[in-house]
């Protein structure tokens, strides 16, 4: 299932904060930022199926995320 959220990461050093839980929870999957999108665009490949943990996932670290339609 592929995710694509709106997010307001927007540096390296932020991807660097949310890199291990990232990993964790996307395994198996894959996922890349794309910060020169406006959106800060989240993109996530896995067979989980829970979009809200990922938004919690951001949110406890302080980042603001919202999944969008696709």
């Amino acid at each position: 299932m592929i995710y694509v959220f709106k997010t307001s990461v927007e540096t390296e050093k932020d991807i660097l904060i949310l890199e291990y839980d990232l990993n964790e929870h996307c395994t198996p999957g894959r996922w890349n930022f794309d910060l020169q999108d406006c959106d800060r665009i989240l993109r996530i490949d896995t067979l989980k199926e829970n979009p809200q943990s990922i938004i919690g996932l951001l949110q406890d670290k302080g980042f603001h995320c919202e999944e969008l339609p696709y």
